[in-house]
């Protein structure tokens, strides 16, 4: 059966080049029938509980991200309909109140690093690609992001790495590496991992439009 849309997953540690890669295929595709959706922005609203204790929360575990609700929002992208994507405000550590209105595009980009591991979602994705990048450049990356562009100190990133981060990513992140079609080192800038993607997914615009 024909399908309406393709789900391709771009898995791997924090700052790997998830993002950067998708986005790197995406723009230079030129298409506006591909579209990026962050795992990010399904992290659980917490509105409903203080400031200080959304700090406190470990948001590299499984159970920080509503992926029920984001397997709710592929099926009904994967039958041509359109959702509202949350959009989450990381200075605050809870969803913004605003959306954005995604939908009626032939290939979903999804990037995140628990793609992999919950198996509903992971049965969902039609490609599933994994960022085998060295974790000593994925916490200089870190550093580099969440200081400048999300106002976290130096320090609060290094604890959070060190008690979280790094711990999760053995636990979780890095066994789900098994079920990756493709895995895809040295980061979002490998051009040879590029063309490569870029090549099939339009292989599968090319269908789609037949």
């Amino acid at each position: 059966m024909k399908k309406n849309t393709i789900i391709i997953g771009i898995a791997g540690a924090s700052a790997s080049g998830k993002s950067l890669l998708a986005n790197t295929i995406v723009s230079e595709l030129g298409s506006d029938q591909v579209v990026v959706i962050p795992e990010d922005s399904y992290y659980k609203d917490q509105s409903n509980i203080p400031f200080e204790q959304r700090v406190t929360v470990n948001y590299d575990h499984p159970d920080a991200l509503d992926h029920e609700l984001l397997c709710k929002h592929i099926a009904k992208l994967q039958d041509a309909k359109s959702i509202d994507l949350p959009i989450y405000d990381y200075s605050q550590h809870t969803r913004s109140k605003q959306t954005r209105l995604i939908g009626q595009h032939k290939i979903i980009v999804l990037e995140g690093i628990m793609l992999l591991v919950d198996p509903k979602l992971r049965k969902m994705l039609d490609i599933r690609i994994f960022m085998d990048t060295p974790l000593d450049i994925c916490l200089i990356r870190r550093l580099q992001r969440d200081v400048i562009k999300r106002g976290r100190t130096f320090e609060s990133v290094l604890e959070q790495y060190e008690t979280t981060v790094r711990p999760m990513y053995m636990q979780f992140i890095e066994p789900s590496k098994r079920y990756a079609d493709i895995i895809v080192p040295r980061g979002g800038e490998n051009r040879i991992a590029i063309e490569m993607i870029k090549s099939k997914m339009r292989d599968l615009l090319n269908q789609a439009t037949k």
